[in-house]
């Protein structure tokens, strides 16, 4: 399938990942940088993980990844949630970390802190989060897969859902991506070719609280390093390709407990209003370039402008013509872009549904992650 020559040779690699580890165990850690991207690198421990108290705390040089100014380049890396290896398999592990400074603070672009307080706080509401990952493949060069050569391929309508060639392209990663979530325990709850050709989309969840965005970012890592192994890049972009094409989203389903007991329709429309008030706040936290998705075509909404319907896919929030009938259930933030923030977009809607929690404040994270940005643009700019 890949066209680029420069791939994984996983055919001998194989042999090497038979090769006995003699009792020891590869944790791979990954984390977060400062630009919404994944980075990780691997530490030998001595025996088999049973717990995050067998997995140490560890370091890495933060001025390499946009989180630390070189004079104090030290980010820590607490783990969080680990999963099987699907690459390694054996006892290795995958482990998910929150960034921490060494005066004892979260890490300018650690968001997930600020929204497992929030969720902690609110807990007894029993959040459920179901997210909608769209992304889009593309060859080496950076041109969507299988599309041709300085050109466009014919119009949208056979693609979504499509199966034949010419109708889907990079099918083996997908698969291979879907076999390596399970494989690790991620909740991924099923997928499917998008509206766009090479676009494709996997749903993560129901999950609760926190447990969604160290899911989904983790899920992202895999999709990354299985397509590395195809020679294909993956991107987030919600707007890939400019023009009549339609863009991708991180859509989100949310539901609470009031919201699932009869008669949750009224807990529904009442955070129908909250949200409503804090469109501008949101919008702020829901993904770069989000704009160019949002005009208003495309089963997107406005940018500007919060709307609510029921199985409406051209409104801000869409509630399923079901539970409208069933006057309980969830609803579907479809604003999010598909390079959003997990943590950010489930902190948030806690947050406005629920209300602030003393020492975390999601909108607030995100200008200060802005002000540490500007401050190191300035720093290496100086002599």
């Amino acid at each position: 399938m890949a066209e680029s020559t420069i791939i994984s040779n996983t055919a001998n690699l194989e042999k090497y990942l038979k090769l006995d580890q003699k009792g020891a165990v590869i944790a791979e850690y990954v984390w977060i940088d400062g630009s919404n991207g994944l980075r990780s690198k691997c530490k030998t421990l001595p025996k088999k993980i049973s717990g995050l108290k067998d997995l140490p705390e560890w370091n890495f040089d933060g001025s390499s990844t946009g989180q630390a100014p070189g004079d104090n380049s030290d980010v820590y890396l607490r783990p969080v949630a680990y999963y099987p290896d699907p690459f390694r398999l054996g006892d290795n592990v995958l482990v998910m970390c929150e960034t921490w400074m060494s005066d004892g603070k979260p890490n300018a672009y650690n968001f997930r802190h600020d929204a497992a307080v929030v969720m902690e706080h609110h807990k007894a509401h029993e959040f459920w989060f179901g997210l909608e990952q769209e992304y889009t493949l593309l060859d080496f060069y950076g041109w969507p897969y299988g599309w041709p050569k300085n050109g466009f391929p014919a119009p949208q309508g056979p693609y979504y859902c499509g199966v034949g060639t010419g109708k889907v392209f990079c099918r083996d990663i997908v698969e291979a991506h879907y076999k390596a979530c399970l494989y690790a325990g991620i909740n991924i709850s099923g997928t499917n070719a998008e509206v766009m050709p090479a676009q494709w989309e996997y749903q993560v969840g129901p999950c609760t609280g926190i447990d969604l965005g160290d899911q989904l970012w983790m899920s992202r890592f895999f999709l990354h390093r299985v397509a590395e192994e195809f020679g294909a890049k993956v991107t987030f972009a919600p707007k890939p390709i400019p023009g009549d094409w339609n863009g991708a989203g991180l859509h989100t389903n949310v539901s609470t407990k009031e919201m699932r007991a009869e008669g949750g329709m009224k807990y529904i429309e009442a955070a129908m209003e909250r949200l409503a008030e804090r469109q501008a706040e949101h919008m702020a936290v829901y993904g770069e370039d989000n704009q160019l998705r949002m005009t208003g075509k495309h089963e997107t909404a406005s940018y500007d402008k919060f709307t609510w319907g029921v199985a409406n896919r051209g409104a801000s929030v869409r509630v399923n013509r079901q539970c409208a009938e069933e006057k309980k259930g969830y609803f579907e933030d479809r604003r999010p872009a598909s390079n959003a923030d997990p943590y950010q977009i489930t902190g948030i809607i806690v947050e406005t549904l629920e209300g602030k929690v003393e020492g975390a404040d999601m909108a607030k994270k995100v200008a200060e992650a802005e002000v540490v940005e500007q401050e190191m643009i300035v720093n290496v700019a100086k002599p």
